[in-house]
C-alpha cells in the first residue's frame, strides 16, 4: 500500500526535521520507495501494512527515537484515500491564489468530522492563515494538520511519478 505522512509541526529550520532525516527514519522502519514532497512534513511510503494508526504510531516512535521530534504528530492517508479527495474536489469553482486560499485540515481521529477531513476557504483580504489556524485549534484541539489543496495535488502528482 502507498501513503502519505503528514507531519504536524514541522520547522525547516530545525536540523532534525530536515527531508532526508525524515526519510532515513521512515527507510529505518523497513517502508519502501519512500520520498520527501516539499520541505513541510510531507511524505511518502510503501508498506505491506493496511493498518493506518499502527503505521502512525511507529512512524511517531521512530521520529522521537531517531530524530527527538517528541512534539510533532503524524497523520497518514492512503494514496487512494487521497486520490478520492482529488476526484471529489471539494473546492468546485474556486481557486487557490492570492486572496484565497484553499486549505484541507486532517484530523488524527477519522471520526472526529465526516470524511476525517475539512476543506476551507480562507479570504487572505479578511484573514491571514496563522490567525486560521489558531481558530481551528480552538475549536478542534491540536490532533489536527493542515495543507493547502496545492499540496496535496503534489502529493498525489509525486505517487504518480514513483510508479513509473
Amino acid at each position: 500500500m502507498q501513503y502519505a505522512v503528514l507531519i504536524r509541526g514541522i520547522g525547516p529550520g530545525n536540523p532534525n526535521m530536515k527531508n532526508e532525516k525524515l526519510c532515513a527514519a521512515l527507510e529505518s522502519l523497513g517502508f519502501t520507495n519512500v520520498h520527501a514532497i516539499i520541505s513541510s512534513g510531507n511524505l511518502i511510503f510503501e508498506s505491506k501494512s493496511r493498518d493506518s494508526a499502527k503505521l502512525e504510531s511507529q512512524i511517531e516512535k521512530a521520529f522521537a527515537d531517531k530524530l527527538g521530534l517528541t512534539k510533532n504528530f503524524v497523520v497518514i492517508r492512503s494514496k487512494d484515500e487521497l486520490e478520492e479527495l482529488i476526484a471529489s474536489n471539494p473546492f468546485k469553482g474556486k481557486e487557490h491564489g492570492e486572496k484565497s486560499y484553499l486549505l484541507v485540515t486532517f484530523f488524527k481521529d477519522r471520526n472526529a468530522v465526516k470524511g476525517g477531513f475539512i476543506a476551507s476557504v480562507i479570504d487572505t483580504e479578511d484573514m491571514r492563515t496563522p490567525e486560521f489556524m489558531s481558530n481551528l485549534e480552538k475549536k478542534y484541539g491540536k490532533q489536527i494538520t493542515s495543507r493547502t489543496w496545492l499540496t496535496i495535488g503534489r502529493i498525489v502528482k509525486k505517487f504518480e511519478k514513483t510508479q513509473k
